[in-house]
């Protein structure tokens, strides 16, 4: 399996290549390569997802593209970063992926794609994308692009709605709306490889990176039933708060 990380040096792909650098073959491409540090016959390409020529190049001989690369603030200012990085880069990379004849795209969403809907209950994964910012707007944008390249251009489409990642400053706000949505790498990372190698029969689907929590923000039932996903963390657990 050869895979495209676009935006590999942040956080969630540098820990993806860390742990899966044995199971595939790894193009990691990021616009900023310093943090980057491949091993054996990994390539490692400098790419603005905002230049859909440079897609092009990244995506030849390509099994698998894993679209990490995007602005993750919700502050982000839209003219000023949300247009090229989250907009036009996501349209250039399903289109390149697409041309250059990929087999799957697997997109990161976010849960702030649905996070205008209250949390008293865990939010189903076919129920109505709700924003509340530009930025959660942006990751609608890129599911409806999933959608469209799986129905109409038969180009698989996994859209993960990547929740809490584990990060500095949940260790600061550890409250059980924080918590009930956090997702480890270890469950994040399994969820990738479920999604990648995942049968080519699977054309379109949203699925749930949150890992098991012990109160949960979203649902993780439909992730389950379709992948087979067995996350093995509990943010209440690992952060010591009684849910």
């Amino acid at each position: 399996m050869r895979l495209l990380v676009t935006g590999a040096a942040g956080r969630i792909g540098t820990a993806f290549y860390a742990e899966m650098a044995d199971r595939y073959w790894f193009r990691l491409a990021d616009r900023n390569l310093s943090p980057i540090t491949p091993e054996d016959d990994h390539e490692v390409i400098q790419l603005d997802i905002a230049d859909l020529e440079a897609c092009r190049v990244a995506c030849e001989g390509i099994d698998t593209v894993l679209h990490l690369a995007a602005d993750p603030s919700p502050e982000a200012d839209f003219y000023g970063s949300l247009l090229d990085n989250n907009i036009k880069g996501t349209f250039n990379v399903f289109r390149a992926a697409k041309d250059a004849g990929c087999t799957r795209v697997i997109f990161a969403s976010s849960i702030h794609a649905v996070l205008g809907y209250p949390n008293n209950e865990p939010v189903a994964t076919d129920i109505s994308v709700n924003p509340i910012t530009i930025y959660g707007a942006t990751k609608c944008f890129g599911e409806a692009i999933a959608a469209y390249f799986a129905n109409t251009e038969e180009l698989s489409s996994i859209a993960v709605r990547i929740c809490s990642y584990h990060a500095p400053w949940i260790h600061e706000k550890r409250t059980e709306e924080v918590l009930s949505s956090y997702v480890s790498p270890r469950d994040l990372n399994q969820l990738f490889t479920l999604c990648i190698d995942a049968p080519e029969t699977l054309r379109h689907a949203i699925v749930i990176g949150q890992s098991n929590n012990a109160k949960k923000r979203l649902d993780l039932t439909s992730t389950i039933n379709l992948l087979g996903f067995a996350p093995q963390d509990d943010g209440f657990k690992i952060f010591d708060i009684e849910s």
